[in-house]
């Protein structure tokens, strides 16, 4: 397999700030809702903290990215966090406060996706051919932001312009996965707290079947590409479409 080196360097140099603060924050919100409602456990052990040394999982957020990078598992670059602990039975109401701290991690993705559009829209603004990357930024949305960054790009604002598509993307991204209603995925806490009790109960012992069938779908082909990206692309294509409307336009 022959290695474009300098095209992983770039699409790495891009895409690690935004993953960073993706994975970061994402897992800080989940520690810090529950500790308002009322467990510590993330707290008493240092992972409500903005260092993301302490929320790199090697698998997740180290192997299956580069896989995807190197080996063109799937186009949708992605990944996991090592979750953040949460001792539901200390929540004050744990069945109704185990669906707001499961979805605090992904509102935290909405926010820093939008936060990534303004500044994809300011750094656009900043760039003496902002007529040319509004085009490419209407018509193409963020992945094809940053293949023109990488191919055509000039300067740290035009840099700029494909850390901030790099930002929506990953964090929509980030949002869609961890909404997938599979536990310990996100979704799957969410639904586990609406569903009746005892169907919860049994719902969440698949929990240890989680992650292995999310590799399963990821690695599955569909149609050239993965089984998951084949479910997850239409969704980011409309939830894209939404943040680049609401900024913009």
């Amino acid at each position: 397999m022959d290695l474009n080196l300098q095209a992983i360097g770039q699409t790495f140099a891009i895409y690690a700030l935004p993953v960073l603060f993706a994975i970061t924050l994402h897992e800080v919100a989940h520690g810090y809702v529950a500790r308002h409602f009322g467990d510590m456990t993330a707290h008493a052990q240092g992972r409500i903290s903005l260092n993301p040394m302490r929320h790199i999982d090697l698998l997740g957020t180290v192997v299956v990215p580069l896989i995807i990078l190197v080996g063109s598992a799937g186009k949708l670059l992605f990944g996991w966090a090592k979750p953040v602990p949460v001792n539901y039975s200390a929540l004050r109401k744990p069945r109704q406060h185990m669906a707001w701290v499961a979805a605090a991690g992904p509102i935290a993705n909405l926010l820093m996706a939008l936060l990534w559009a303004l500044a994809l829209r300011g750094s656009i603004a900043a760039s003496a051919r902002s007529a040319e990357w509004l085009e490419v930024a209407q018509f193409y949305g963020t992945t094809g932001l940053v293949d023109v960054v990488k191919d055509n790009g000039h300067g740290a604002a035009e840099f700029f312009i494909g850390v901030s598509a790099a930002g929506v993307l990953v964090n929509l991204v980030f949002m869609l996965l961890n909404l997938v209603p599979v536990p310990p995925l996100d979704g799957g806490r969410i639904l586990t707290s609406l569903l009746p009790t005892r169907a919860a109960w049994r719902f969440a012992k698949l929990e240890p079947w989680g992650v292995p069938l999310v590799l399963v779908l990821l690695f599955l082909p569909v149609y050239g590409s993965n089984a998951l990206n084949y479910v997850l692309s239409p969704l980011l294509l409309e939830s894209e479409a939404l943040v680049r409307a609401m900024v913009l336009l």
